[in-house]
């Protein structure tokens, strides 16, 4: 938005199109997960509230914010059931990172460009739709539950950020995660501007475990970690989950 100054300044103008002008409107309940800032845990978190709708009864299905690349065309509603669907649709490893825990825990997932028409192809066969968000941007579809997921590795950020702010604002339960891993006054620091921008939401605090597939294969030895690249260009983290979890496993040397 400094940049927006600079060309207001200038006598130009320009529209921020807001959810009220851009989200469509489900015949079915729709159950958002979005967060403050990308690498926030929104993924494991919609994965855990889909797992929970299902335990309940629901037919759910996860409509995953756009990863398009390659024939938009051909992308225009695409439909995940099995890998074999992955295939079919020649998914990127970032795409599979996504949609396949999904798969695994017997959720179907769309996702694709025409938002619309993935919608009401969606609504014909669930109770339920979960959306699935990307990055910090706010939900694509109207929302009956919002859930909005901060990172208190990265205090302050919740609320300096568009659009990750909106989704602050507009938020009915915050999940604040990462607070196995955080510092204790970072957390009450993001639970304050939280409940400063928005009061009336929920607040639930939740921890991130960390696991090693296989301590003995790294314990000692210098290490090269290779993290998410999203969360550390965009998210601005100066480091991720694999150099936390080095010192669980006593990692020495290089990170």
């Amino acid at each position: 938005m400094h940049k927006a100054s600079i060309v207001l300044a200038a006598g130009a103008d320009f529209r921020l199109m807001g959810p009220q002008s851009t989200q469509i409107k489900s015949t079915k309940p729709v159950v958002s997960v979005c967060a403050v800032r990308t690498g926030s845990g929104k993924s494991q978190t919609t994965r855990r509230v889909s797992i929970i709708l299902r335990g309940m009864g629901y037919r759910v299905a996860a409509i995953r914010h756009p990863m398009p690349y390659g024939d938009l065309v051909k992308q225009s509603v695409q439909r995940f059931a099995t890998y074999a669907d992955l295939e079919k649709h020649e998914c990127t490893i970032e795409e599979r990172e996504e949609y396949e825990p999904h798969l695994d825990n017997g959720v179907i997932v769309y996702a694709g460009v025409d938002y619309e028409k993935i919608l009401r192809q969606a609504e014909q066969e669930v109770d339920i739709v979960l959306w699935d968000g990307g990055n910090n941007d706010f939900p694509f579809y109207r929302s009956d539950l919002q859930i909005v997921v901060a990172d208190p590795h990265r205090p302050g950020h919740e609320s300096t950020y568009h659009p990750g702010e909106t989704n602050s604002r507009c938020a009915d339960v915050f999940v604040i995660n990462k607070v196995d891993t955080a510092n204790a006054q970072n957390v009450i620091k993001v639970r304050d501007n939280l409940y400063a921008m928005n009061p009336k939401a929920i607040v639930i605090e939740a921890a991130s475990p960390l696991f090693v597939e296989d301590p003995s294969a790294i314990r000692g030895k210098r290490v090269l970690v290779i993290e998410d690249g999203p969360t550390l260009t965009h998210g601005e983290m100066a480091y991720g989950a694999g150099w936390v979890a080095g010192p669980t496993v006593r990692c020495s040397g290089d990170r």
